[in-house]
C-alpha cells in the first residue's frame, strides 16, 4: 500500500520495459549465433581477429609485456584489460569467452539506458537506438572489444550531471581502452562540473598510465605504429583512390598495419589532409566551447555526440566497429527529453547498415574499387557526414545561436524597443 501511495504522488508507474528487452533478446540470439558461425554472412570471417590476433596478443600481455613487436597492437595500455579479459571464463576457449563477454557488454548498457530512460526528464527512446542499432553492424559488433570501450562511455555520459568526478574518472578509463572517450569531456558544464571531472580525469590518467608503465614493457609503443597508419581503404579519403584507380592512377591495396590500406602516390599527401580536417574539426570544437552562452541538461552529451561524430568522420581509418561508438553515443542523446539529435541518430543508424553491407557482405566489391563497392562507400561516408553537419549544426543553435537571440529579444524590451518595430521619434 505505502508502495503503491509513493507511485501516485511520484506520477511515475513502473512498468518492465517488455518490448525493448524481448526485442534485444531476439536480435542479440541472432547475433551470438553469427560470432559462433551457426549462421553465416557472405563476405570475410570478421571473427578471425578474436580466434588469431587478440589470441595472439593474450598469449604475450599474459607472460607480462605488451606486444612490442606487432605493429597491430595499437592501442592504449587499458586495452590490456579486454584483451585478457576471456581469462575470467577459463571453461571456454578464448574466442567463445569473447563473445559471451561482448554480450555481456551489451546487456549491461541496455540496463543502463533502461534504468536512465525511466528517470525524470528521460525517455525510453535511447535504450531503443542501442536495441536496434548494435544488431545493424552484424558479427562486427562482438568480434572487436568496441562494444566494451562504449559501455564505459555511456556510463560516463550518463552519470555526469549528478556525479562529475565518476565521469571523468570513467571517461580517462575510456580513453586508456580506445583514446576516443577522453572526448566525452569537450562539452562538460562549465565551472564546478568542468573542474571536478577534468581534475578526476587528470589523476585517472597520471594514475592508470604510471601502474601500465610500470608494470608492463612497451605500455606507449602503440603510439608510434598508430603515427604511420596511411588511408584506409572504407575511410572518407579514401574515395579519392577509389575513384582515381579507373583513371590510372598507380597505387595498390594491401594489408597493412592491420587494416586494409592503400599504397601508392599521394597517399601521404591524402593522409595528412585527413589530419588537417581532424584538427580543424577540433579547432571548431574549440570555437564552440568558447561562443557557447547556454548549456542545457541535453549539451554534454550532445557535445560529446559531436565531437566523436567529427573524430571520427574525419579519421584516417573508418572501421566498420567504430559505428558502436555513434550508436551509444546517440542513444545516451535520445535518453533526454527534448533532444535535437534525433535525426543525426537515424543518419547513424542509416550508415551502420550501410557499414554492415560495405563489410562484410561486399567487402570484396570494395577492395576492388568497383561501382557497387564506391557507391557503399560513397552511401555510408556521406551519411556520417551528413550526421556530422547536422549534429554540430543543432549543437550550435541551442547553446549559441538561440540563447544569443532570446538576450537579445530581452535588451530590446527592457528598452522598451519590440524587435522588429520601427521606432517612433520622441516628441520635442
Amino acid at each position: 500500500m505505502a508502495d503503491a501511495n509513493i507511485r501516485r504522488r511520484s506520477g511515475v508507474r513502473r512498468v518492465f520495459p517488455a518490448r525493448p528487452v524481448t526485442v534485444w533478446a531476439v536480435t542479440r540470439a541472432v547475433l551470438l549465433l553469427w560470432v559462433f558461425k551457426v549462421l553465416l554472412l557472405p563476405g570475410p570471417d570478421v571473427t578471425g581477429d578474436i580466434s588469431v590476433i587478440y589470441q595472439g596478443w593474450f598469449e604475450v600481455l599474459r607472460t607480462g609485456s605488451f606486444p612490442l613487436d606487432d605493429v597491430t597492437w595499437q592501442y592504449p595500455p587499458a586495452a590490456a584489460l579486454a584483451v585478457l579479459s576471456p581469462g575470467l571464463l577459463p571453461f571456454l576457449d578464448y574466442a567463445p569467452a569473447f563473445f559471451v563477454l561482448a554480450w555481456l557488454a551489451d546487456a549491461a548498457v541496455l540496463v543502463l539506458l533502461l534504468r536512465a530512460g525511466r528517470s525524470p526528464g528521460r525517455q525510453l527512446t535511447g535504450a531503443w537506438v542501442w536495441v536496434a542499432g548494435v544488431p545493424l553492424l552484424g558479427p562486427t559488433a562482438y568480434a572487436r572489444y568496441d562494444v566494451m570501450v562504449t559501455g564505459v562511455a555511456v556510463a560516463a555520459l550518463l552519470v555526469l550531471r549528478r556525479h562529475p568526478r565518476a565521469a571523468g574518472a570513467l571517461a580517462a578509463f575510456g580513453a586508456l581502452l580506445k583514446v576516443w572517450p577522453l572526448l566525452l569531456l569537450a562539452a562538460t558544464p562549465r565551472g564546478r562540473p568542468t573542474r571536478a571531472c577534468w581534475t578526476a580525469a587528470a589523476v585517472t590518467t597520471a594514475v592508470l598510465a604510471l601502474l601500465f608503465a610500470s608494470a608492463m614493457p612497451g605500455a606507449f609503443a602503440f603510439l608510434g605504429f598508430q603515427r604511420d597508419r596511411g588511408t584506409e581503404v572504407e575511410s572518407l579519403g579514401s574515395l579519392v583512390f577509389h575513384v582515381a584507380r579507373h583513371f590510372g592512377w598507380d597505387g595498390r591495396v594491401l594489408l597493412n598495419y592491420g587494416s586494409v590500406e592503400f599504397l601508392g602516390p599521394y597517399v601521404t599527401e591524402v593522409s595528412r589532409g585527413a589530419l588537417g580536417l581532424t584538427v580543424l574539426a577540433f579547432g571548431w570544437m574549440l570555437l564552440w566551447r568558447l561562443r557557447a552562452v547556454e548549456f542545457t541538461p541535453n549539451t554534454a552529451c550532445d557535445g560529446a555526440f559531436a565531437a566523436v561524430l567529427l573524430f571520427t568522420t574525419t579519421s584516417r581509418v573508418i572501421s566498420p566497429q567504430y559505428m558502436i561508438w555513434l550508436v551509444g553515443l546517440a542513444a545516451v542523446c535520445l535518453s533526454l527529453r527534448g533532444s535535437r539529435q534525433g535525426l543525426p541518430a537515424v543518419l547513424v543508424l542509416a550508415a551502420t547498415t550501410t557499414t554492415l553491407l560495405e563489410f562484410p557482405i561486399w567487402f570484396s566489391h570494395v577492395v576492388a574499387s568497383d561501382p557497387l563497392g564506391i557507391a557503399l562507400l560513397a552511401l555510408r561516408n556521406g551519411l556520417l557526414v551528413a550526421a556530422t553537419v547536422v549534429c554540430c549544426r543543432r549543437l550550435w543553435r541551442q547553446t549559441v545561436t538561440e540563447p544569443g537571440l532570446r538576450s537579445a529579444a530581452v535588451g530590446h524590451s527592457a528598452s522598451g524597443h519590440v524587435p522588429g518595430q520601427a521606432s517612433e521619434p520622441l516628441p520635442r
